[in-house]
Order: structure tokens, then sequence, then C-alpha cells
């Protein structure tokens, strides 16, 4: 006797992300916002009746991409300020364009953007750290967008609060509001140890003991920020935020291209998250992070495109890529940041780095249906001899045709769905005009 269930998803591929294994012409049974079943499609065929048969010829089946940081509105500056070093880039084009347009439409118009095109290239949950975060959650759920929010807290004013006190308010009263959703969880996000000083860190560290939350923070993204945290705490960062109570098994480090032996000691005996952002880095010449040198001590690495002011994309594809080469590169060895190791970057570990490893980040029973489908069948994709080093060297997110998020779709065979693009783009033009004029002067 056969099982009515809600959808079968059949594919040529299957990779469910628990080992190494590439399953061939298999199917994914999902009932409700779960997966219930993964065997192969004759078998599928005979237990199941599905409401929705999609069979999918020459694609693969993925966990969805998990972009573990980024900036989401900050699409709207992409492009702004281009080959210049961070500070400059920031002090001179960014930070004058947020002062100046940040406001809840400019969150709300340049996190709709992003979540366009990351649902358009794989990704299906995304980790953003930036100004009015209820206005970004409230987006993403409109959207059907897994996120994580991590909400700012600095040391000086913003168009968001007065500062640590008033940040931290309004961020755990997020937290209450969001606390049951299926889709959002919430994070402090103290900006980095140069915007923010002891007392609040010291406040944070507490505080997320207590309500049990994650730490996300930039850290260790230049040579500068660790010789002048030297300078005027006489503390490396990593060693700093130690002493306050910061680096734990919920804190996510973002960046770290400088790690010595002790930073790393302190990571490994800490259980602290890294997560990877490649391309950003490369681009603001901020330093590579040691990411093969950090996996072989065992400590779990994610990935995530930054902004893409910085970036210019959201492609997480690309960015596995980028971050395949950069670690071979800056290591001398062919063998270093291999292909699974990169897509386990970018699906299951990105989950465990920011908590959520018990519903997404593989495909396996129980587990939420955030899946998605890559055409291996276009002829610019051809041979395929084994899929694995074909997703991360061969492909990019164009390539996405389907994604499914809590088994709900969003993207079926590369349209949206849900998503009014036209009045999108004119807003976003809209945008574009005023900024650009704003940073001629």
């Amino acid at each position: 006797m056969t099982q009515t269930i809600d959808q079968l998803i059949s594919a040529r591929w299957l990779l469910p992300m628990t080992d190494r294994q590439v399953l061939e012409h298999h199917s994914v049974a999902i009932q409700g916002n779960q997966i219930l079943d993964i065997c192969p499609t004759n078998t599928a065929l005979e237990r199941y009746q599905p409401k929705e048969h999609r069979e999918l010829g020459d694609q693969l089946l993925m966990p969805g991409l998990i972009n573990a940081h980024g900036h989401a509105p900050m699409t709207l500056l992409r492009g702004l300020g281009n080959d210049l070093p961070l500070m400059e880039w920031l002090q001179d084009h960014i930070w004058p364009a947020e002062g100046r347009f940040v406001n809840e439409a400019f969150v709300a118009d340049g996190t709709q953007l992003a979540i366009a095109e990351m649902l358009s290239t794989g990704t299906t949950c995304f980790s953003d750290m930036y100004f009015f975060p209820e206005t970004i959650v409230e987006t993403a759920q409109q959207h059907g967008m897994r996120i994580q929010s991590t909400f700012p807290v600095l040391d000086m004013p913003t168009q968001w609060g007065s500062g640590p006190e008033e940040y931290i308010q309004k961020g755990l009263a997020l937290h209450d509001r969001v606390r049951n959703s299926n889709l959002a969880t919430i994070a402090f996000g103290p900006h980095a140890p140069y915007t923010i000083s002891d007392e609040p860190l010291r406040r944070i560290a507490t505080l997320a003991e207590e309500v049990d939350l994650p730490v996300q923070i930039h850290l260790h993204e230049t040579a500068g920020e660790v010789d002048d945290s030297i300078q005027n705490h006489g503390l490396r960062p990593t060693r700093r935020l130690a002493e306050l109570g910061l680096i734990s098994p919920r804190t996510q480090c973002v960046h770290m291209t400088q790690v010595d032996d002790h930073d790393l000691k302190l990571l490994q005996e800490s259980g602290a998250h890294v997560l990877h952002c490649p391309e950003a880095n490369m681009k603001l010449a901020s330093g590579a992070c040691p990411v093969q040198r950090l996996l072989d001590a065992g400590v779990n690495v994610g990935l995530g495109t930054d902004g893409a002011a910085s970036n210019n994309n959201l492609d997480m594809f690309g960015e596995m890529q980028s971050a395949a080469l950069l670690g071979k590169l800056s290591t001398l060895e062919a063998g270093a940041t291999d292909a699974y190791s990169l897509l386990r970057m970018a699906t299951i570990n990105g989950a465990q780095a920011l908590g959520i490893d018990d519903r997404v980040g593989t495909l396996e029973p129980g587990k939420q249906a955030d899946m998605i489908a890559v055409d291996l069948g276009d002829i610019l994709a051809q041979p395929v001899y084994d899929p694995i080093p074909h997703l991360v060297y061969n492909t990019n997110g164009r390539q996405v045709t389907h994604t499914w998020v809590a088994g709900e779709p969003r993207l079926i065979e590369g349209e949206l769905q849900r998503m009014d693009l036209h009045g999108l783009r004119e807003r976003v033009n809209q945008w574009q005009r005023h900024i650009a004029a704003a940073d001629q002067h």
C-alpha cells in the first residue's frame, strides 16, 4: 500500500552531504516542511503516492547553501568604491553613504534584492549583520528565507540606536518576537573589537550565556587591526575577547585572516567557529584565512560572501571556488581546501556554526527540506566525471534551477516565486541614482 505524501523530487544525482557518497537516480520524499525519506526512485514510486512529483533529469539535488556571514542591505552599495583598502573604502565611501541613506526603506529594498540573488543562486539560509534587523527579519520571513539575524552592537550611535544599551535592548526584543519562528534565529552582533569597548563586550558575553544566543563578530580581519589591538590593549583581539568571556562554542569569528599559534589554540580549546569570506578579503587585500590549518586542527569553518559592497556578489558557488583556489595558492599545496571540504563549509559546517545543524545542512529524514537542484546537463558542464569537484570548480549559481526552503518552492525552473522583480528593479534604480549623485560630491 502506497503512502500519500506532499512532494517527491527525483534527479540523476543526489548529494546528501552526510558523507562523500553521491547517490544516482534517487528521490527525496517531502511531507510538510520535512524530509520523510531518501531512496532509489524506483523504490520511491512503489512506496509513495505524491501529490506532486517533480522529475529533474540530469540535475543534482543537494542541501541548500548557507551564507554564514553578510550584510544583505548593502546590495544597494554594490560597486560603490572599488580597488581600495578596507579603511579607506569604509571611511570615504561606505560610511558616508550609510550615514546619509540607511533607513528602514533602504534596508527592506536592499534585503529583498539580496534574497532574490541568494535564492536564485542556491542559498537557502543566510546570516546577516546590519542596522534595522527587525526589517531584515520581516523581509526574510515575507519571502520564505531562513535567516540568522545578528543585531549590531557598537559604541557609537547610528540610525538604529544611541549606543550599546539600546542596541542590546532592541536585539533581545527582536529575539523575543521571533523565538518560535521556524525560519528566523537571532544572535548578538558586536561589530568588531575596534568599534566596541570592554564593558559592552563583557555584558554581551554574560547575556549570550544567559539567553543561549550565538555571538558573531568581525575578528582579525586585517594585520592592522591586530597591531592596533596590541598597541591599545596589550593583547591580540582574540585573546582580549577570550579574557572578556566572549570566545566559546557559541562564537562565530568572521574573517580571521591573521592567525598565530596562540589564536589557533584558543579556537581549538574554546570550540569557537570561523567564518571564511575569501572574495571580500582578497578584494580588500586584507589577507587569507588559513583554512586548511584550521580544519586540520579540528576547528569548524563555515563560508560567507560578506556584503555585496565588498564582494561584489552573493553567489556561494563562486565563493566555494575562490576559497578552494585561495587555499591552495596560499599554502602552495594542491590538495589543500579540497572540493568536498568546501561543500561541507557551505552546508553542514555553516549550519553547525549557526547552531541549526539539527534542522538543516544535510539531506536526511527528519530534517527540514532546505534543498536545491543544480543543472549538470548543460553543455558547458560536460562531461561530468565526479559531481563533487564539478560543483566547486565548474559550477556557478546560475546553474541552480530549483530552490526549496522548509519544503516550500522559492525558485522553480529558474523563476523566483512570490517576488515582484519589476517593482524591485525600479526601486533599486532609484536608490542607485540618489547614492551615485551623493558619492560624487
